[in-house]
């Protein structure tokens, strides 16, 4: 089945028409294309010769987790950093934290696009996607506890139940993804993606039509945003489950991890709208 996001859509691993880590397909039940099984389980070679699996070699849920877990400390400590450099907000620094903010979401998306055409997935990319949307959380983020205090705490908070929340019902529930499904999310959030890039653009001209970020519209399109994102969530479950099943490489979770982290900070920055319309109004 063949996945419309992007950050997996040009990777076979990930959308059921890839082979395993042996350049066969493989389908339903695990068997290969060749007919004889999963080379993972022949016994070749001689008597005390090293016969040792290389299931160590492709992509498991661990080596996710890994990769995830090393994709989001850089992430957390790039916003640390950035927190803690720019202190208290005042009319002397304000134009930096915008600058920051500004300047890490723009080079983070563009990041973004070439983590997710690349056929090859790169470590250091990932990593510096990472690091560069960690300065534009830190900043935002910094901004708006600032002015609201405590929020930050409260949207982390939200991310992981959300997180946690979707992970359990995929499991327990079984939730079966359908190609309607993915062409549903992926339609809608790219079209949040350009309204917010209209809005953007329009506000720098000084309109401010589609008020994104204050009253019932705010308040309705950050919403449509969390559930957007929990539903983004369900995805990725679902793609890395396919990953794991078609026997992609073990670099193959540098991927996982960037389409998780990418699911992430959106699932967090709009959580954080949400409740700054909130405490705002």
């Amino acid at each position: 089945m063949q996945s419309t996001n992007p950050v997996f859509a040009r990777n076979d691993s990930f959308n059921g028409r890839g082979g395993n880590a042996y350049g066969t397909t493989t389908y339903p039940g695990g068997g290969a294309s060749s007919g004889y099984g999963d080379p993972s389980t022949w016994s070749t070679g001689t008597p005390g010769q090293d016969t040792t699996s290389h299931d160590d070699q492709r992509m498991t849920i661990d080596s996710v987790v890994q990769k995830s877990a090393i994709t989001l400390g850089v992430l957390i400590l790039a916003a640390a950093a950035t927190w803690i450099y720019l202190g208290d907000v005042s009319e002397d620094n304000i134009a930096t934290f915008g600058g920051l903010a500004m300047g890490g979401a723009l080079i983070g998306f563009v990041l973004a696009m070439v983590n997710s055409f690349k056929r090859i997935i790169s470590p250091a990319l990932v990593l510096a996607y990472a690091a560069v949307e960690g300065v534009f959380v830190g900043a935002f983020s910094s901004l708006l506890d600032q002015q609201f205090p405590g929020i930050v705490i409260s949207a982390v908070a939200g991310t992981v139940m959300a997180f946690a929340g979707t992970l359990t019902a995929y499991k327990v529930l079984n939730l079966q993804v359908t190609d309607k499904f993915r062409r549903g999310v992926m339609a809608a959030v790219l079209g949040m993606v350009g309204v917010m890039v209209l809005d953007l653009v329009m506000g720098l001209f000084g309109f401010d039509f589609l008020n994104l970020n204050s009253g019932f519209t705010g308040l309705a399109f950050s919403a449509l945003g969390v559930v957007l994102g929990v539903f983004m969530l369900i995805l990725d479950f679902d793609f890395v489950e396919q990953g794991i099943a078609s026997g992609a490489p073990e670099k193959e979770s540098w991927r996982a991890a960037f389409g998780l982290t990418v699911t992430l900070i959106w699932l967090y920055v709009m959580m954080l709208r949400l409740l700054a319309i909130l405490r705002g109004e």
